[in-house]
């Protein structure tokens, strides 16, 4: 693989920015502060992505140490890289609310599927801790102390016996031992002895308790009581519950003012005699004729006797007539006209008095209507809750009247069943009474075999203990039997290790050495307790006599050997420095940019805040291709 181009969306410092790198060598230079770091992480998050720490942890992650300065809603970008003669466009928006990875092969026009396998392939075989220890390197160590020392032979260690050098065999040996310490103190030494005795104990108890003599019938009358009393408390719970419903019961007829079967009875047929005084008077008052026929009598007396004046005043000016004659006023009693006026006076009576008389009996009635139409109102209203006087109304009326006398009749029935249950409950009170002289009189064979039972629950109780204690020695020996193989096959794998993956970092790092150090040392040995020696051609040079200078070379020949080993099968990827020679002199670094153009055939990017490198390449005559930044 080999990085193209890449464009910086947002991160860190940077922001809408590109830089394009060329095949071979690259320097990226720019002085400290300038963002070559940043762009150096930026690759590498591009390639196996950046996630958020949790916690107290991610105040300070890479993460948030990168974070855009400015829009932190731009955290991402592009990279272009070219493998196995396609080219890739890798995506990524690392912002935790809107993240996304996305792949597209250019050269064949369509998007990747990131699944593991083409990952791989992708990434050339490396996971993220692999890149970070081989191809991707830091500033290089130069301390001559023994710590410098002991790193180059635990790296040594990790590679030769898992190929990983992420792992440390010595802190994971003096980690292993310290677990089997922790695990010896926690054994239970005693668990196993005392559960022995409380078994011998259990078994002792249990044949004591089965005698002869502690067979009695007490727990039997103990059930027994158990059962009267079970009984009382649900007797009395049963009367209790009749009760409060006798009592809503009553409530209930007494909101509704009633006291029994027969108020019930006896309002009804009130009721019913009400009603029946109001049918008969609606019947009366909606008979038109006789309202119709008291009118027509008051008109016709009316009539009748304005008739009657008529006449009156007729005969009495025929009489005033007559007496202007000088005849004398004459009145017979047979005279026609006052018998006229005296019929016309009796008829306009007779109708006056008819109507008058039919007047009274429609109002009568009315105010019959009126007086059984409010009682009826206010019966319904109670009992009903709709003052509405109809036949449908009276029936519901009748229909409630028989609810309440089934109701008197359930509240009778239910007075008598309080009363035997009553008798029932004194009944049971009595044969408790009776268990309880029964156990009271084996109440002291019962208390010893009661506290043999309880010694025996409490024996029991300790052997589960003991049980779940023992389960945990078992569990302990076998972490310790673990952690003893684990040790044992360290010490194998490190006894064995020329027969491991360390031949083939030996080889291949030897040959780097002899070319870096000009010479002076043609290869590397690591014997059985993982020391490592430079060989010369007279003898082994243990590599803490070693100069601080060459320590740094050794330590880059074994990056770079790794880093073929564990690229064996796929392209490799570019080889990347970030300020790594800072603490080099002209000469080693010389050396060392020289070896490093003839030693690696793949792409190299090397960040750097000096112009030294450029200088030199130019002078050698070394291609490269300068990015400034």
């Amino acid at each position: 693989m080999k990085l193209l181009d890449l464009h910086i969306d947002g991160f860190g410092k940077f922001h809408d920015r590109d830089v394009t790198f060329a095949d071979g060598l690259n320097i990226v230079y720019g002085k400290n502060e300038a963002g070559k770091s940043t762009i150096h992480t930026f690759v590498r998050c591009m390639l196996f992505g950046l996630e958020r720490g949790r916690g107290r942890a991610s105040r300070n992650d890479t993460y948030s140490h990168f974070e855009p300065w400015d829009n932190k809603a731009n955290y991402g970008g592009q990279m272009r890289v070219e493998q196995a003669g396609m080219i890739y466009r890798i995506e990524r928006n690392f912002q935790k609310d809107q993240k996304s990875f996305l792949i597209v092969n250019e050269t064949l026009g369509k998007q990747m599927e990131p699944t593991k396998a083409f990952l791989d392939q992708l990434l050339c075989g490396l996971s993220e801790t692999t890149y970070a220890n081989t191809i991707s390197i830091g500033q290089l160590k130069s301390a001559t102390d023994s710590g410098m020392v002991a790193e180059l032979r635990n790296y040594i260690a990790n590679m030769n016996t898992t190929g990983n050098m992420s792992l440390n065999i010595t802190r994971a040996t003096s980690y292993l031992r310290s677990r089997r310490k922790e695990f010896d103190q926690q054994l239970d030494p005693e668990a196993a002895r005392n559960y022995a005795v409380l078994q011998s104990e259990i078994r002792t108890i249990e044949k004591e308790i089965s005698a002869p003599e502690y067979e009695n019938q007490l727990q039997e009358y103990q059930n027994m009581r158990t059962q009267v009393h079970s009984q009382i408390s649900q007797k009395q719970e049963d009367r209790e519950a009749l009760l409060q419903k006798i009592a809503s019961g009553r409530q209930m007829l007494s909101g509704a003012q009633f006291s029994g079967e027969e108020s019930v009875l006896q309002y009804q047929e009130e009721t019913l005699h009400t009603y029946d005084a109001y049918q008969a008077a609606k019947t009366a008052c909606e008979k038109k004729s006789r309202s119709v026929l008291a009118v027509l009598s008051l008109i016709i007396a009316l009539l009748t006797g304005i008739f009657t004046a008529v006449v009156v005043i007729q005969e009495h000016a025929r009489q005033v007539a007559l007496s202007a004659g000088n005849s004398p006023l004459a009145f017979s009693l047979q005279d026609p006209a006052l018998l006229l006026i005296g019929l016309l006076a009796i008829l306009t009576l007779i109708f006056a008095v008819t109507g008058i008389s039919l007047l009274l009996v429609c109002k009568r009635n009315q105010k019959d209507l009126a007086f059984t139409s409010k009682l009826l109102q206010e019966v319904f209203s109670r009992h009903l809750g709709d003052s509405t006087v109809s036949k449908e109304a009276m029936d519901a009326f009748l229909a409630r009247m028989e609810e309440h006398i089934r109701l008197s009749q359930l509240l009778v029935r239910s007075e008598a069943a309080v009363e035997i249950q009553a008798e029932e409950i004194a009944q049971l009170k009595k044969r408790a009474s009776s268990c309880d002289e029964v156990i009271t009189q084996q109440q002291r064979t019962q208390w010893e075999l009661e506290k043999k039972l309880d010694r025996l629950a409490q024996c029991k109780d300790q052997v589960e203990a003991l049980s779940q204690v023992l389960e945990e020695n078992d569990r302990i020996h076998e972490e310790i039997a673990a952690i003893d193989l684990a040790l044992d096959t360290m010490t194998d794998l490190s006894s064995t290790i020329r027969d491991s993956f360390g031949l083939h970092l030996n080889k291949a790092a030897s040959d780097m050495i002899a070319e870096i150090t000009g010479g002076i040392y043609d290869s590397m040995s690591v014997d059985e307790n993982l020391n490592l020696f430079m060989n010369t051609r007279t003898k082994l040079v243990p590599v803490s006599q070693v100069s601080s200078g060459t320590m740094d070379q050794v330590y880059l020949a074994l990056r770079l050997a790794a880093a073929r080993l564990v690229q064996e099968g796929h392209d490799h990827m570019p080889l990347i420095f970030d300020d790594s020679f800072v603490q080099y002199d002209d000469d080693r670094l010389r050396t060392a940019l020289k070896w490093l153009s003839r030693a690696y055939e793949s792409q190299i990017i090397i960040f750097t805040c000096h112009q030294r490198e450029a200088r030199m390449m130019t002078a050698n005559q070394i291609g490269f291709h300068l990015i400034e930044i």
